[in-house]
């Protein structure tokens, strides 16, 4: 993903795009005008170069996509536009995946220039989408946040992979997919000895699993979950006994006869 140094450049740069862009003056803007918005987010936020790399009216099958962004010959994703004045719809939603599923592009960018999703198009039957990230840039608190996420379509993630990266993720954090996990023998072995501990009792692992049902199931008030906080590991000291001295027994070095004879004449 990007270095530290290319996030600190991102996020400048989407803290100018907010600034200019997101404003009182500007909430009534239609779509011609939000258009030229995402112009300005995709080519100075995102680093797209304009014409080559972000196609505008893009045809398909008889009708446009507002825009497909490709790099050296690849269509990575499209994006739709509405006016900045709307809120994003279902019906907003479809209009964008199907001109992803008509044109084979697995990814679309639904955006009133406010408001971003971005989406996977899946090639079942019927066709489905499944919501990847959204953020709103309009609230300056959240901005800081939106760039972990905003870093995957950036230009230079894109070209290394990004994409792939990003539903890779996903996939691995999706809900079934982590539920699945706490049914694993180490994760209940570790709640059993962690209960044991805490309330005196043990549990079996029928129990154990019993409780993860119910948690995957029902819901639950997060405001009352309290973290078990895992115990820091001291740091062992090794003493060391002192070592005794070791006496080092020098060979005798000869004298040469010129020293003898200077100290016997000192002697004398």
């Amino acid at each position: 993903m990007l270095t530290t140094t290319k996030k600190a450049r991102l996020l400048n740069a989407v803290k100018t795009y907010s600034k200019k862009f997101l404003n009182n003056k500007l909430a009534e803007l239609d779509e011609s005008g939000t258009r030229l918005m995402i112009n300005s987010f995709l080519t100075e936020v995102l680093n797209y170069l304009p014409l080559d790399e972000v196609k505008t009216e893009y045809m398909i099958r008889g009708t446009y996509a507002d825009y497909v962004v490709q790099t050296k010959g690849v269509r990575h994703f499209l994006v739709e536009v509405k006016a900045l004045s709307f809120s994003l719809s279902d019906k907003h939603l479809r209009q964008a995946i199907n001109y992803g599923a008509n044109e084979g592009i697995e990814w679309a960018l639904l955006t009133n220039g406010r408001s971003f999703e971005f989406y996977k198009i899946l090639f079942n039957k019927p066709i489905e989408s499944r919501k990847v990230f959204s953020f709103d840039l309009s609230d300056p608190e959240h901005v800081k946040g939106c760039i972990e996420i905003l870093q995957y379509i950036h230009k230079d993630s894109i070209d290394n992979k990004g994409l792939f990266s990003l539903w890779n993720k996903t996939c691995a954090l999706d809900p079934h997919n982590v539920a699945g996990l706490l049914y694993a023998p180490a994760v209940t072995n570790f709640i059993k000895r962690t209960l044991k501990s805490k309330f005196k009792a043990k549990f079996s692992d029928d129990e154990i699993q019993a409780s993860i049902s119910r948690i995957i199931h029902e819901s639950i008030n997060l405001e009352n979950v309290k973290p078990i906080k895992g115990k820091k590991e001291k740091k062992k000291i090794v003493k060391t006994e002192p070592k005794e001295p070791t006496l080092t027994i020098l060979e005798p070095v000869p004298i040469p006869d010129n020293v003898t004879i200077i100290a016997a004449e000192l002697n004398n």
